[in-house]
């Protein structure tokens, strides 16, 4: 797993410190995204700021995205592979109002919106709310 994970820093041009390994390796095990809160209780004695910049490095380098789900907190998912967080990769999030997980659905894809004329997309989201197949 190791492997796999230096490989993903890698190949996103991202130093493999201790630190964005261990943040690397939670965001490989986990089904659901993450917030820097869940982040702070898995890691209870790291620092805080140095989570975030590990998500934001993370973030502009294209290795995760941010979903921003309504909840307060921003939550934050690895990337599928080969995603480069193109138009074409955009995918829905669903999030579950019984255990609050926010799940990327990367097979549910955002189609392309026809905008008016002089009109400029600078981000796109798409969530849906309801209940997960684990709380029904």
């Amino acid at each position: 797993m190791l492997q796999k994970i230096e490989n993903a820093l890698h190949q996103k041009n991202i130093k493999p410190t201790a630190m964005r390994l261990l943040v690397l390796d939670f965001l490989f095990k986990q089904q659901a995204a993450v917030s820097l809160n869940d982040l702070e209780a898995a890691f209870h004695r790291a620092d805080r700021i140095t989570l975030y910049r590990t998500l934001k490095t993370f973030e502009e380098k294209g290795l995760v995205h941010s979903i921003v789900d309504g909840t307060g907190s921003v939550k934050y998912a690895r990337c599928e592979e080969g995603c480069e967080c193109a138009p074409e990769d955009l995918h829905v999030h669903f999030h579950c109002n019984l255990c609050n997980e926010t799940y990327c659905l990367p097979k549910a894809r955002i189609p392309e919106i026809a905008l008016p004329e002089n009109f400029k997309t600078e981000e796109i989201s798409l969530i849906m709310k309801g209940t997960c197949a684990s709380c029904s």
